[in-house]
């Protein structure tokens, strides 16, 4: 009898399960790939954004990183959140990966790594169309500036022009609203999403004024010590030789990049 139950215990013990999860949080099932969380924002076209229809994550930024992954081997799932929690999330390694259009900085590779830039871009400001005040950056003192919490357009604005009103949006989209509406007199954000706006959304309510400021560069955001850094890199570089980079920015901006031809 005593041997009999030591018997069934130990079938009982050897009959459990693995969870399936890694340490860091990437679904591991067959114990042999991994697939990574990549965060992203939900509210930043033409970049990402979530298709209403659908309800699948679309845009530049999503086609790239999908084809990067692929052609690196690795798998891959989105996680959308706030963008100034997508930065304190990739600062504390809770991903491994991220994308939203996040630039650059001296400031923020002291905590994270980056890909090799992918994208040029700068601040511009947004004004409502007959507005006559306020023709570039230099005439925003004394003026209700939105711009979107968390971002470098925020740290620009505040450095540069102490005596605005610099008022921080958790959405980019609330703060175009905002200033539609006639409760702020003018927004300052990355160009390509401001341009977008200004050009398919606004109605011909809103224009751009002035020249592109803070030139700056769109880099993928990996956590320190990330070992997905080089083979994304060699992704991104094939991909701008051979064309597939050229062939996914023309999708989403309507034109190849500059210098470039079909």
């Amino acid at each position: 009898m005593l041997s009999f139950v030591l018997v069934l215990l130990a079938a009982c013990g050897g009959s459990e399960e693995s969870s399936g999860e890694s340490n860091d949080g990437s679904s591991n099932e067959s114990g042999d790939s991994q697939v990574y969380t990549v965060a992203t924002d939900s509210n930043f076209v033409p970049f990402e954004f979530q298709n209403p229809d659908t309800g699948e994550m679309e845009g530049f930024d999503i086609e790239l990183i999908q084809a990067l992954a692929d052609e690196a081997g690795v798998e891959i799932q989105f996680e959308t959140l706030e963008f100034s929690g997508l930065i304190a999330g990739m600062e504390s390694g809770r991903f491994e990966i991220g994308i939203a259009g996040i630039t650059i900085t001296d400031e923020r590779k002291e905590k994270i790594e980056f890909s090799d830039p992918y994208y040029d871009a700068g601040l511009i400001t947004v004004v409502q169309a007959d507005n006559e005040d306020i023709t570039s950056m230099d005439d925003l003192s004394g003026k209700k500036v939105a711009t979107r919490t968390g971002s470098t357009s925020f740290d620009y604005l505040t450095e540069n022009y102490p005596d605005a009103e610099v008022i921080p949006f958790e959405g980019i989209v609330e703060a175009y609203m905002e200033l539609r509406s006639g409760r702020i007199d003018a927004v300052v954000y990355d160009s390509p999403n401001a341009l977008y706006y200004v050009n398919e959304k606004a109605d011909g309510s809103l224009k751009t004024v002035g020249d592109i400021a803070e030139a700056q560069q769109y880099g993928i955001a990996f956590k320190q010590g990330s070992e997905l850094v080089s083979p994304f890199n060699e992704a991104l570089a094939k991909f701008k030789k051979d064309g597939t980079y050229d062939d996914i920015y023309e999708k989403w901006f309507g034109e190849r990049p500059f210098g470039t031809e079909k």
